[in-house]
């Protein structure tokens, strides 16, 4: 007999609770994808639109402006808190969308020699104030089309950050006293996997056809943007069906005060795990816009046959279907029964090395820097299941932490080494890359999580907020840092494009990279001592870090 006393919701059914992990998973999926969009194509934008290192690090790194300098990261905390998650989920994905069609516009070839063109070259070349500080998202001389993609990206990354946060607060009103690392580390992962599309399908669309046109990868981005917005829609009805069956208001019932910030700040653990989260995130995507051009200028390739099988979009496609199977074989394989287990493992291991076997193949940087998450993709839902069962959350964080020093150290001193020893190099660099994809894994899976037991619930959209922010200005400051440690520490390059000795292209790929990824590898030294640190808060005081999140 059915106990009329037990209260069956959406939450309480394993299979509605992960289809809407999956749809905001998917909805973010997109979002990687365009955050990412002309990394693998940095070269190209040097060769087409004039975009040296520090332009297209001053692009980049204008995704967070907004965020940072008009705090509009702490406003969409409040407004998570105060509107709920499925007005955010909305709001975020339009955002997205006219961010993306501004920056999708700005590199076309319409906007090359348009008024508005000549507008943003005589225009934006000095802020009052913001040049003073050292902190504007444009300069003298900066392309016109560079100025627009940014004025986009900016927009975009308003949205992009607030759906973060929106998706780690629907995280936790879905799993909270469930599987939550789980769940978090499992999002993460598979929205990863948005990384290696962009690094296969953006030079493809880049290229097609023989003819370089940057603007088809945009709108590839812009496209999936789109479904991205049609995932939102889905899960808002999801959702409202879920407070429909509880009867809650949708985190409205507790008005935002200033005080609430008050507690956060207070707290010396949210502290930690704020300053952790952005020397973490700095040393992992800012790194990834420039990845791509790192391996052009350290691998030797050699140029394939334009007619070959390895260079048609034919093995895109392909090698493309190998990784799905390789990400699906090895998430799977956390969740299927003893005896499937080892098939499932098997599978993931063949279809990995048949996917650096293509990569390879293919004579690409873009397709060998695609690898990045896809051991993140296995092993995260296994590191999620553990702080949930196990605890450990901020010893794993200082795990993560050496093995980004050791990544980007190998990065900056060993993969040079091999320059003209093609084997050896790609080899390095795809053991690299997977390892430093694993320890990114360890965040989502163990730091997102400890959130909730830093502050109260009301807050937590403000308290990810908060954090976003902190993450946000890393983001904002270190591909820029890098575009200039670049240009500063290459001179040779920028004198011999000057003087017309090399070209375009080939000062594209001939950066040495060292000085960048030693300034990243520092970043990891710090995150190293404050993990270590937050070990020692979080047993002085009780904070519950090290505790499993499912209580026995």
């Amino acid at each position: 007999m059915t106990n009329q006393n037990t209260l069956t919701t959406l939450r309480d059914s394993a299979t509605m609770r992960w289809t809407a992990l999956l749809l905001l998973s998917f909805a973010m999926f997109c979002s990687y994808i365009f955050m990412d969009i002309l990394s693998p194509i940095k070269d190209l934008m040097q060769s087409t639109r004039g975009w040296d290192s520090t332009a297209f690090g001053t692009m980049q790194g204008s995704e967070t402006f907004l965020n940072v300098f008009v705090f509009f990261l702490i406003i969409a905390g409040i407004i998570l808190d105060k509107m709920g998650v499925r007005f955010t989920a909305l709001l975020s994905g339009t955002v997205m969308l006219v961010g993306a069609t501004i920056n999708w516009y700005a590199v076309t070839e319409s906007f090359q020699g348009s008024a508005l063109e000549t507008w943003f070259t005589n225009n934006l070349n000095y802020i009052p104030g913001f040049d003073e500080l050292g902190i504007s998202p444009f300069y003298l001389g900066m392309p016109a089309s560079a100025k627009f993609a940014a004025v986009g990206f900016m927009i975009f990354g308003c949205g992009v950050e607030m759906a973060g946060i929106m998706v780690s607060r629907g995280i936790v009103k879905w799993f909270k006293g469930r599987e939550m690392a789980l769940a978090m580390g499992s999002e993460m992962a598979l929205a990863r996997l948005g990384v290696a599309t962009c690094m296969i399908f953006s030079p493809m669309f880049a290229r097609m056809g023989g003819v370089i046109d940057v603007s088809r990868s945009v709108a590839f981005g812009v496209v999936l943007l789109m479904i991205a917005m049609i995932m939102f829609v889905v899960y808002f009805f999801m959702d409202k069906k879920l407070d429909t069956q509880t009867g809650e208001a949708e985190e409205k019932d507790d008005p935002f005060k200033i005080s609430d910030l008050g507690a956060i700040l207070s707290s010396s653990g949210f502290w930690l795990v704020a300053l952790l989260c952005v020397l973490y995130y700095s040393a992992i995507f800012p790194f990834q816009k420039y990845a791509v051009n790192m391996l052009q200028c350290n691998l030797t390739f050699t140029a394939l046959d334009p007619n070959s099988f390895w260079a048609s979009d034919t093995v895109t496609i392909i090698q493309y279907f190998v990784m799905l199977v390789a990400a699906a074989a090895a998430f799977a394989s956390n969740f299927a029964r003893k005896s499937l287990r080892f098939p499932f493992l098997a599978l993931a291991i063949l279809a990995l090395i048949g996917f650096c076997y293509m990569g390879y193949m293919r004579q690409s940087a873009a397709t060998v820097f695609s690898v990045f998450p896809l051991l993140a993709v296995g092993i995260t839902p296994i590191l999620g299941k553990y702080v949930d069962h196990k605890g450990k959350a901020a010893s794993m964080l200082v795990v993560g932490s050496i093995l980004l020093i050791a990544c980007h150290l190998t990065f900056a001193f060993v993969l040079p080494l091999f320059r003209g020893n093609e084997i050896g190099g790609i080899i390095t660099a795809y053991t690299t890359i997977l390892v430093l994809g694993a320890s990114f894994s360890l965040v989502p899976a163990s730091l997102w999580p400890s959130v909730p037991k830093l502050v109260d619930s009301k807050i937590i959209g403000s308290a990810y907020a908060m954090i976003f922010w902190f993450q946000n200005i890393g983001l904002w400051l270190f591909p820029m840092l890098i575009g200039k440690v670049l240009d500063k520490t290459n001179p040779e390059v920028i004198a011999a494009l000057e003087n017309g000795s090399i070209t375009a292209e080939q000062a594209a790929v001939s950066y040495d990279y060292s000085y960048a990824l030693l300034m990243l590898a520092c970043l990891g030294g710090f995150a190293l001592l404050l993990g270590l640190a937050l070990k020692v808060v979080d047993k002085k005081k009780g904070l519950g870090l090290e505790e499993p999140n499912i209580k026995a």
